[in-house]
């Protein structure tokens, strides 16, 4: 997973309606109810199913951090799918996204390139058809850099073009990037 891809995913979360489970074996109850059997659930977690066994009757509380993340970081990423497709459907098709990031940004214009030596720091709301299209890049397995490409696009047409107002054959790169966040 890419920067743009593990933001896309924390604004899915976003639009929880209820928290998941908290408590550990709240939380081993769920995912046995999403996959079935504890060998299912044991390899999902890279724990064994003796463990798993344990976490779901209670006898071992304290799992280590690293497998109390994984199990958090399961537990997520199944939680409310219906809730998360609904949020998606209504960026892409009424509400957009908004992207902030705090990046390098590389320029061509008809004057030459540039890769901008300073961190700018933006918060841009893009239009739907952005949100679409990342949406459908995540969906086909789209890598880390085409998902770039696209919110590079968004930007350079909505904040640094102005939607054709100014900038004209301003071309944009998303070079670094020291975080992203989305949200929708």
């Amino acid at each position: 997973m890419g920067d743009i891809d593990d933001a896309l995913e924390r604004a899915g979360r976003e639009a929880f309606t209820k928290e998941p489970p908290k408590t550990l074996k709240g939380q081993i109850g769920y995912l046995m109810k999403q996959l079935g059997t504890t060998r299912a659930v044991a390899a999902e977690l890279g724990v064994t199913q003796r463990s798993v066994e344990r976490y779901l009757k209670g006898e071992r509380k304290n799992p280590p951090k690293a497998t109390a993340d994984r199990i958090n970081d399961a537990v997520r990423a199944r939680w409310q799918p219906r809730v998360r497709q609904r949020a998606r459907k209504q960026a892409a098709a009424a509400t957009g996204i908004t992207v902030e990031t705090r990046a390098r940004f590389g320029y061509t214009a008809p004057g030459g390139t540039t890769d901008d030596g300073r961190f700018r720091r933006l918060t841009v709301h893009l239009p739907p058809h952005y949100a679409q299209r990342l949406f459908d890049a995540r969906d086909q397995g789209a890598s880390d850099a085409q998902m770039r490409g696209i919110v590079a696009e968004g930007l350079q047409e909505t904040y640094f073009k102005d939607g054709g107002r100014r900038a004209d054959g301003l071309e944009v790169e998303l070079n670094d990037i020291d975080y992203i966040d989305v949200s929708f």
